[in-house]
């Protein structure tokens, strides 16, 4: 189907889904749950073909990590929607409310966004998410997926738009817009069709869309995560959450990427740190101080573009500061807006962190790795937004409604 049609259609979902109540919304989601793990089998034998042709063509193991699909993460996919059915409806929700003097009752109440679009890179288990959070939030998706992922999402869909005719509502509530690049031109172009487009993708694609986009854009950036090891740091606690915020899953946006430490910890701290990382695999990039420490044949030499590298890989950027004051120079110069984590024992430097540095999420002694809708408790995400507008953070299902004022009279007239 050409986007000129499934455009259309999804406005006419989006019309059907800004009236449907929850329980309605519900069933569709845990109808769309069941047919997705009913279909695993067809699901896992599509990524596998996706994961073959980017082995072939090259592709890092970071993205093939972001590609690949196993029975572990399609469990994640299923219980996501689910989850999202058992969270509160957030259409109807009144945010503010009064009455003026005159006796006119002023009441601003959340509303969907109407068709929101994605744009994203790999990571198959966005449309689920993608699809799930828009549904719950009462709009309709056009998802625009990579060609790396192309036979992945095209199961996926397929999967969830049966559950969505099983439960009754539209199926056209979830579709995957394929096609050459005029195709992302004509999303991107969309106006009164599409209401919202979000990108998730690396620096490359997300600056295209901010820069390209004649429709409105939820900005979704990348992950240049800094974690600073202050000189009151419990060192072991700094150790454990370094090797979290790095290891646990180093191909995704809230990983570390940049680790800087304090002059006063470094002796202690550092060769530790240097051995976690080699018996992990990690290559530690380092400036000439913190080389110095760690003894040069642990770690490569750092050159400055190192310091605004989003990895999404087992490498990390490593630095020695003087002080808060050089750590959070360093952090504003090469921040990307997205997590942002102090190890501390001071409640001075701690106020200091969270005050001043600018970022969607600042954190204090845990990991970066807790930045994320699920963590947060929201249930799928749509993406970190780290733009001011609008939604800033995870994106869960609050960040995926707009308001409305309902104003209501009994036949005031303004003077």
């Amino acid at each position: 189907m050409q986007f000129a049609e499934q455009g259309p259609l999804a406005r006419v979902a989006a019309r059907i889904l800004a009236t449907t109540p929850r329980e309605a919304k519900d069933a569709a989601l845990h109808a769309m749950a069941d047919a997705l793990d009913g279909a695993r089998p067809a699901v896992l034998r599509a990524n596998a073909e996706d994961v073959r042709r980017a082995e072939d063509s090259g592709t890092s193991g970071a993205m093939i990590d972001r590609l690949r699909l196993t029975d572990a993460r399609i469990d994640g996919m299923v219980s996501g929607l689910r989850q999202l059915a058992s969270l509160a409806d957030p259409v109807g929700d009144v945010v503010r409310g009064w009455t003026n003097a005159n006796g006119v009752e002023v009441r601003q109440v959340r509303v969907p966004l109407g068709v929101v679009a994605i744009i994203y890179e790999a990571r198959p288990n966005v449309t689920a998410d993608a699809a799930g959070i828009s549904l719950k939030a009462g709009n309709a998706v056009l998802l625009r997926g990579s060609s790396s992922a192309a036979s992945s999402n095209a199961a996926v869909v397929e999967a969830m738009r049966a559950g969505l005719e099983k439960a009754g509502l539209p199926q056209d509530a979830v579709q995957l817009v394929t096609g050459g690049r005029e195709v992302t031109a004509e999303l991107m172009a969309a106006r009164g069709i599409v209401d919202v487009l979000i990108p998730r993708g690396g620096a490359g694609l997300i600056n295209a869309v901010v820069e390209g986009a004649k429709v409105p854009v939820i900005e979704t950036g990348t992950g240049n995560c800094h974690l600073f090891v202050d000189a009151t740091a419990d060192l072991d606690m700094a150790l454990e959450i370094l090797v979290n915020a790095k290891v646990q899953r180093p191909s995704v946006c809230n990983a570390a990427e940049t680790l800087l430490v304090h002059a006063d910890a470094a002796e202690a701290f550092i060769p530790k740190a240097v051995a976690a990382m080699a018996e992990l695999g990690v290559t530690v990039h380092a400036e000439e101080r913190f080389a110095g420490v760690a003894g040069e044949a642990a770690v490569v030499a750092a050159v400055p573009e190192d310091f605004t590298e989003e990895w999404l890989s087992l490498d990390l950027s490593a630095k020695v500061v003087d002080s808060i004051d050089e750590a959070l120079e360093h952090v504003q110069r090469h921040t990307t807006g997205h997590s942002e984590t102090i190890v501390t024992g001071s409640l001075a430097s701690s106020r200091r962190w969270t005050a001043e540095v600018d970022a969607a999420a600042v954190l204090v002694n845990a990991s970066s790795r807790f930045v994320d809708g699920e963590q947060f408790g929201f249930g799928a995400e749509i993406g970190i937004s780290t733009q001011k507008l609008h939604a800033r953070g995870p994106m869960g299902l609050s960040e995926m409604t707009s308001t409305k004022y309902v104003v209501v009279g009994q036949g005031q007239v303004r003077a």
